[in-house]
């Protein structure tokens, strides 16, 4: 059974984290649908619990210092950042590139490590970045060798644009799924972020299923130019591969897409 003002409580925190800025409480009750003084009784609740802090000048309302805590321990207990740790630096050290790993998380994919590239300008952390699936290689390498019903419904729904490279035809990005089916990599060719590329490959559990993927991302003449990409994928699969048999992955499935 669902309980409502547990819901209502999660709405409210995903609108604030949706906001990007300070949020009265008018301003979170039109977003949120809920009344006035309901919003006002949850947010002196959360903010109790350290999950909100509100402003002391304008009096507003943005995400609390334990929920940092919280995510923390999220990842701190997710077994595939865990385990690809060691894994995400040896691809870094051997690609020079930055190397995400990655879970999905609804219609988009969530970034839960992050290995800096060994050299180069100043970095910024993306762990914890979420970026819709059909945008980049980590969520095109989880979905193409995921459940086929959960494949066909992610192609169903709406898909997003964030640069002129998204792919926004069903068709056209089912059959890119299939090649990654076929290859056992996916890549990324500015359609996340202008000038930036990716390649990724899926990771499996111990009971075969895909758990995430692990993949390299950065400037796309870099990622993606002769012979350099070629080399790359190489080094993504075979990364990935024994980032799944650290999991516990059977062979099978260690091999599906291969």
């Amino acid at each position: 059974m669902l309980i409502q003002s547990v819901q209502r409580a999660a709405r409210i925190l995903r609108e604030l984290a949706a906001g990007g800025s300070r949020l009265g409480v008018t301003e979170l009750a039109e977003r949120a649908g809920l009344t006035k003084p309901t919003v006002h009784s949850l947010l002196r609740t959360l903010e109790a619990e350290g999950l909100v802090a509100q402003d002391v000048e304008t009096g507003k309302y943005r995400l609390g210092p334990d929920l940092l805590r919280l995510g923390n321990a999220y990842l701190d207990t997710h077994e595939l950042r865990a385990r690809s740790l060691t894994w995400a630096d040896s691809l870094a050290t051997r690609t020079g590139e930055a190397v995400w790993v990655a879970v999905l998380d609804g219609e988009h994919v969530l970034v839960v490590h992050h290995a800096f590239r060994p050299e180069g300008a100043v970095q910024i952390l993306e762990v914890g970045a979420s970026i819709p699936w059909s945008t980049c290689a980590l969520g095109k390498a989880i979905v193409a060798f995921g459940p086929r019903d959960r494949r066909e419904r992610l192609l169903a729904a709406d898909l997003p644009v964030l640069t002129g490279a998204s792919v926004t035809d069903s068709r056209l990005l089912s059959g890119q799924l299939d090649q990654v089916e076929r290859v056992g990599y996916a890549v990324e060719d500015q359609e996340a972020a202008i000038g930036d590329a990716g390649i990724a490959a899926p990771v499996f559990d111990r009971s075969g299923e895909v758990a995430g993927a692990i993949g390299i991302v950065g400037p796309v003449e870099r990622v993606l130019v002769e012979p350099a990409r070629e080399a790359h994928a190489v080094m993504v699969r075979e990364t990935a591969r024994n980032l799944s048999r650290d999991l516990g992955a059977p062979r099978a499935g260690v091999r599906r897409g291969a």
